[in-house]
């Protein structure tokens, strides 16, 4: 069966004023749009077909050699973006409690550090790509990893948890090239019980 684009979870203006309307039309029914269909293109008639996009994407060696590129960029911006939309929520932001608290302060010593390194990581990232906070199945521990285009965290053994999009189409109608500020506003939108959902499953 096909991947297909998820419907959003609110309205294109509920995460205003941290994100524009206009932006999120554009960078979820066309771009998140357009990988997926590349995705499909690129699996279509193959064995990858009926296959789950974590499945594709943690072992993307067994992807033959001849569409392992159009994989890992399409399947990568699929994915990625699938949690990046269940990562925010109107009126979020805040902070994690739980356990998933508990696995950042061990990791960073308190949240203020873990936003600073977390956004310093995404900021960062030379040209197009994302920052994460992720984790490795069954560790229970949680690190920072920037990742480049669209290659996921998971073709390098690791769960990604929460995401910021930094590539120029997430923030650029808004923000134009002051990325920090588009960081600093996405931290308004978490929504913390999802995040929390994926570190638990993961554990």
């Amino acid at each position: 069966m096909a991947f297909e684009l998820p419907k959003l979870d609110y309205p294109n203006n509920a995460l205003e004023p941290h994100i524009d309307a206009m932006t999120m039309e554009i960078h979820h029914d066309r771009h998140h749009n357009t990988y997926t269909t590349n995705l499909n293109n690129a699996i279509k008639d193959t064995a990858l077909e009926g296959k789950s996009i974590e499945d594709i994407l943690s072992n993307l060696s067994a992807v033959p050699e001849n569409t392992r590129g159009a994989v890992n960029f399409n399947g990568g911006g699929y994915d990625n973006h699938c949690i990046f939309w269940k990562n925010m929520k109107p009126n979020g932001g805040g902070e994690p409690t739980g356990p998933l608290a508990d696995a950042i302060r061990t990791a960073f010593g308190d949240f203020a550090k873990f936003k600073e390194e977390l956004s310093k990581a995404a900021v960062g990232v030379q040209g197009s790509g994302w920052g994460w906070l992720v984790t490795k199945k069954g560790s229970g521990a949680v690190s920072i990893k920037a990742m480049p285009n669209q290659t996921s965290p998971r073709t390098e053994g690791l769960t990604p948890l929460l995401g910021v999009d930094v590539w120029e189409h997430a923030y650029y109608l808004k923000y134009q090239n002051k990325r920090p500020d588009y960081v600093g506003a996405w931290w308004n939108t978490i929504n913390w019980a999802d995040v929390a959902a994926r570190f638990a499953a993961a554990k």
